[in-house]
């Protein structure tokens, strides 16, 4: 089961790449003007380099701007809501897409610490998944780092925040969130416990490069 799915996902990550989201790909990203776009509208949020201070908001510093397109774009035509964010993307043009997506990529994450006693679990399941239940290696998209890969929009989520990444799985367990392509992390969710949730997103919390 294990190989099959492993297999599944790697077909997925390749039609992935290729899917159409709007946001002119022609478009020159201006990061100073994406600057002043986040000092306006995001930073009290998401803070004026990307790094929150409220665990439940994620950290946008150091994210691939591919990702972060995508999201915006996603808010923009409903595929995704949040009750914060969607009014904020509904009126950005696709030029303020790619231009706060290009300054928040530009920026230094503030990155993490980790609970070691409930990261170990966390590590295990990231590393080698749970093929008893048919859990994948989280590494298997996000890298061994929780890097991601930029082209095919697979996040960033080394050093994020242990209560958004906990709340974004739950809510791809649920069907809250439904905008992952070919329902990959919602795949994947719904085999996890709450435990593995749990520890998953603390060790995420303490990865970094």
């Amino acid at each position: 089961m294990m190989k099959t799915w492993l297999i599944t996902v790697s077909v997925a990550a390749a039609l992935t790449s290729g899917v159409a989201w709007s946001a002119d790909d022609a478009l020159v990203p201006d990061i100073k003007a994406g600057e002043e776009k986040v000092n306006g509208i995001c930073m009290a949020c998401h803070g004026p380099q990307g790094n929150s201070l409220v665990p439940l908001w994620p950290k946008l510093a150091g994210q691939h701007p591919e990702y972060i397109k995508k999201q915006l774009m996603d808010f923009k035509a409903d595929n995704r809501y949040n009750v914060q964010m969607t009014p904020m993307a509904m009126p950005l043009t696709d030029q303020e897409v790619v231009d706060v997506a290009a300054y928040f990529s530009s920026q230094a994450q503030s990155g993490g610490e980790a609970d070691p006693e409930l990261a170990k679990l966390g590590e295990q399941i990231y590393r080698a998944g749970n093929p008893s239940t048919g859990v994948p290696a989280c590494s298997g998209c996000h890298g061994p780092a929780g890097m991601g890969q930029s082209l095919s929009k697979f996040p960033r989520i080394s050093g994020q925040h242990a209560d958004y990444s906990k709340q974004t799985l739950e809510h791809f367990r649920s069907g809250e969130r439904a905008n992952d392509p070919n329902s990959m992390m919602r795949g994947v969710a719904v085999r996890m416990t709450d435990e593995e949730i749990s520890a998953v997103s603390e060790y995420v919390q303490g990865l970094s490069r």
